[in-house]
């Protein structure tokens, strides 16, 4: 992270068009934000006129920018969704479509289990706005009718275009079709430190790059390419259902790498595997750590994609290590 910290402070020290326009930095935590102000202020002598948001404040702000007349508050944050939910379950729970969450709701008499159902399905529908947002358009276009579609359909009529699905599908299609008219974007934006962005939040940085400069500061654990290594366990699944009898195990080209790696690096392997199918420019500034500790041998073989230990595919240890 200190050395993502000195390339962003050497970035920022070039100035902005405008010294009263402010450097976007995106960032996942308001820890991680005093942290890079300090570093920036220990590399730089000063951290000034610094606007830091988390990635969905920030495409809100951006979004505003081409629908001036969007209402501050959403009424699709999930407490008002929660609260819309219970009213649609409290008048129209007799309907057949709400069968099986009449059943859940059988002997609520102070209505808490309407309360707290009412609140796990606000948080669904506002994940399923980042991850399904063309589930979310079928489901208002009446393409499906099960309850989840019906309830949706309820608390969203009239207001559709005011989720973030939506205005994300309005930017997109404007920088696409129309940037000319998109005025006073940003010239310069970073995201730092971020372990993981969601395909609707990377897939809306890209275009935005088509305007202004995106920066990407992201840390890789591996200078190597390992998007398509295997955990041991998985070695064994994948090997019990394709191998035949004409097939060997090394037939299947299956790559362990670093078995720490592969078991806790899940996240952070799929969405270096999206990074890597980007058109972008990418430098990287990979430093071998000493071999002193054993913490430090562990993070240079993490580095280096080298594993110590004995593979399933192959019995015999590796007497180089």
């Amino acid at each position: 992270m200190e050395i993502l910290a000195q390339q962003l402070a050497r970035i920022v020290r070039d100035p902005l068009p405008s010294p009263l326009v402010p450097e976007i930095i995106v960032v996942q935590s308001r820890g991680m934000e005093r942290w890079v102000s300090m570093e920036i202020a220990g590399h730089n002598g000063i951290c000034a006129n610094c606007s830091f948001l988390f990635p969905n404040p920030f495409l809100q702000e951006i979004v505003k920018k081409i629908i001036p007349d969007l209402p501050e508050d959403s009424p699709f944050d999930p407490v008002t969704m929660t609260f819309k939910i219970m009213n649609v379950l409290q008048s129209s729970i007799d309907l057949p479509v709400y069968e099986r969450l009449k059943r859940y709701l059988v002997h609520d008499k102070n209505g808490m289990k309407r309360f707290q159902i009412s609140q796990k399905i606000a948080d669904l529908f506002d994940q399923y706005l980042v991850f399904r947002p063309e589930m979310m358009f079928r489901w208002e276009n009446g393409k499906q009718d099960h309850w989840q579609a019906k309830l949706w359909r309820e608390i969203s009529c009239g207001k559709e275009n005011l989720h973030r699905a939506w205005m994300r599908k309005t930017l997109l299609e404007k920088i696409r079709t129309n940037s000319h008219e998109i005025e006073n974007l940003p010239d310069r934006i970073s995201i730092f430190g971020i372990s993981y962005l969601p395909p609707f939040h990377l897939e809306t940085f890209i275009e935005i790059s088509r305007l202004s400069q995106v920066n990407l500061f992201l840390m890789n654990p591996c200078r190597e390419y390992w998007a398509e290594i295997v955990t041991p366990r998985q070695v064994k699944e994948i090997q019990r259902k394709y191998i035949t009898s004409t097939e060997t195990a090394e037939e299947l080209y299956l790559e362990e790498g670093n078995q720490l790696l592969a078991s806790l690096g899940t996240l952070g392997r799929n969405f270096f595997s999206l990074i890597s199918g980007m058109d972008c420019q990418m430098f990287e500034n990979f430093r071998d750590p000493d071999e002193r500790s054993m913490l430090s041998k562990i993070q240079r073989d993490i580095l280096n994609l080298k594993d110590r230990s004995v593979s399933p595919l192959n019995s015999t240890p590796d007497l180089n290590t």
